[in-house]
């Protein structure tokens, strides 16, 4: 694949599934480079592997979540390498291990989906950053199935507003939401009990950085003037 067809690949993902994750469209870009890969050699394939997360990086997607999405991928299929002499071999080797990675990894999400509900209960005043598909799964789906009463307050999240699609989603669900603006966090930090974001990555200190660091920066200037 060509640097022109990664990208239409990758973007294309992301532009016909709205259910899918910048992270999880980078895994399966990766396994297509693989699949349609010439190589001879593992450490043309390296470079080949390489040259497809550098595309990915240069798009308009949020690159904390493809780094994390590569380096996990990578790091889950590496001793591939090690199994077999055969370049062949590996690749199979590399795909199978990719595509049981991928289905772990959309397994995940049910598991945080109720893992995360424990937390709600009625009443509970909730405060959320961009739009999180776990996050607003898990909202629905205490609003709905266990039937639960909360309010919601949605950041618009700028620069691309993505905080005014979970506070629409959220009313057509029939769960009070209220939407405002990123400046007002620390007026309504006082009234939530805990705060709902996506980690698009996770740091060493096992901070979390969701929207390429923009709730760490308003969590941190939140946390100075208190």
């Amino acid at each position: 694949m060509n640097r022109k067809d990664i990208e239409k690949y990758f973007c294309n993902i992301l532009q016909k599934e709205e259910d899918v994750s910048a992270g999880i469209a980078a895994i399966r870009t990766l396994l297509e480079i693989i699949k349609n890969d010439r190589s001879s050699t593992v450490q043309e394939l390296d470079e080949n592997l390489k040259v497809g997360i550098d595309v990915m990086r240069n798009t308009n997607y949020p690159i904390t979540a493809i780094n994390s999405g590569c380096e996990l991928f990578l790091r889950f299929i590496t001793f591939a390498k090690l199994d077999r002499n055969s370049i062949e071999d590996c690749k199979v080797i590399m795909l199978n291990r990719g595509l049981l990675f991928l289905k772990k990894l959309n397994e995940a999400r049910a598991k945080i989906v109720k893992l995360a509900g424990q937390f709600i209960v009625d009443g509970s005043q909730i405060l959320t950053h961009s739009r999180s598909r776990v996050v607003l799964q898990t909202l629905k789906e205490e609003a709905a199935k266990q039937k639960k009463r909360f309010h919601v307050y949605a950041t618009i999240s700028a620069p691309d507003d993505s905080g005014k699609r979970i506070f629409n989603e959220l009313n057509r669900a029939g769960i009070a939401c209220t939407l405002i603006l990123d400046s007002a966090v620390g007026y309504v930090m006082e009234k939530v009990d805990f705060i709902m974001v996506g980690a698009e990555g996770v740091v060493e200190s096992g901070g979390i950085i969701n929207k390429d660091l923009d709730i760490y920066v308003i969590l941190s200037l939140v946390c100075q003037e208190n």
